[in-house]
């Protein structure tokens, strides 16, 4: 295959994301027309990335970060996206690596760059990658908050939406958090935010963040 053709084959692939749309919206039964595809999500968090290291002056390898943060949903191509709360972690990861690894034999260099950024996003073995893995994390709060803000997530009608059975998401419904304030809280309980990433955090919290309703 010549270099041309890989350039373009690799595209083709990547363009199949805008195309799937984030599970975890679907599962929530939100009352939308359009919801946000897993390409709009790599678009945004790599903007995010961008800013929080722009306005907090991280000492880290941005470049780096921005390639970690553009492939870390490439298995979903094959596999499609998964609500993380519908099977166990080490079997998602499976999935996921099984499908990076059978992608990228086409498509990686000879040493596996690409693979091995996928792997360190993954693994949280640099400070790129942790940086990057919580601003993907974030990115999908400040989303949930854009919808809750919309007043397209109705909590009280969620049948078959198992994740309502999740003790710490339960526990966040029964205290009568919104939508977005409920998904907001889980990942601040859930992941390692520093203080510039629960600054931020916080502000959506405790902000409206979309002033029209515009669906």
């Amino acid at each position: 295959m010549s270099k041309e053709e890989k350039v373009i084959r690799y595209y083709i692939l990547c363009n199949k994301l805008k195309e799937v749309i984030r599970k975890i919206w679907i599962s929530w039964k939100l009352d939308r027309k359009r919801l946000e595809s897993v390409a709009e999500h790599v678009y945004s968090v790599q903007n995010l990335a961008l800013m929080m290291y722009i306005q907090y002056n991280y000492d880290i390898d941005m470049e780096k970060v921005a390639m970690m943060l553009a492939i870390h949903e490439i298995g979903e191509t094959v596999i499609g996206d998964i609500n993380p709360f519908e099977m166990s972690k080490e079997e998602k990861t499976r999935l996921e690596h099984e499908a990076v690894h059978n992608i990228l034999k086409e498509f990686d260099s000879e040493d596996g760059y690409i693979e091995k950024l996928f792997l360190e996003f993954e693994e949280q073995k640099s400070k790129e990658a942790k940086f990057a893995f919580l601003c993907d994390k974030l990115e999908c709060d400040l989303q949930a908050k854009l919808y809750g803000d919309e007043g397209c997530a109705d909590l009280n009608h969620q049948e078959g939406n198992n994740i309502v059975n999740v003790p710490v998401i339960k526990e966040l419904i029964d205290s009568g958090n919104t939508f977005g304030e409920l998904c907001i809280k889980y990942s601040q309980g859930s992941y390692p935010y520093d203080e510039n990433f629960l600054s931020v955090s916080n502000y959506a919290l405790t902000h409206k963040l979309r002033k029209n309703n515009s669906k």
